[in-house]
């Protein structure tokens, strides 16, 4: 994944100050980052992960509905607000790469650009008890 827009590179600046866990991905679905924040909820380190092509992150990350039954992608917040352009929510169960299944609550935004060009999503997540 070469150069990104430079609205995303300013994004993953800002979210590696955040204390909330942030997940970036480009406008195609790559991901970009996690902030180290989201790393105790999805079980690896990001600089050990790095980045994520869209193909592989379903094989990577196993969601399920809370129901425990599997999610299409399109159902992911994440995918909402890349494919329709709109804020999306939804709590959902997540494997973590350490194995560890996590009941998350999800908010994911589109990151509209100059131009009003499409250049990624931004996602933040927290784990429910």
């Amino acid at each position: 994944m070469s150069s990104h827009p430079i609205e995303l590179i300013l994004l993953k600046q800002w979210a590696s100050y955040i204390a909330i866990p942030m997940w970036i991905t480009d406008a195609a679905g790559n991901l970009l980052f996690y902030n180290e924040p989201a790393e105790s909820i999805l079980g690896h380190r990001f600089e050990e992960a790095g980045e994520i092509n869209a193909e592989e992150l379903a094989e990577t990350y196993t969601t399920r509905d809370l129901d425990d039954s599997p999610l299409l992608a399109k159902e992911l917040p994440i995918v909402v607000a890349l494919v329709e352009g709109v804020p999306a929510y939804r709590k959902l169960k997540i494997r973590g790469l350490d194995g560890s299944w996590r009941t998350i609550e999800v908010s994911a935004i589109p990151i509209i650009g100059e131009g009003k060009r499409l250049v990624g999503a931004l996602a933040t997540f927290w784990e429910q008890p």
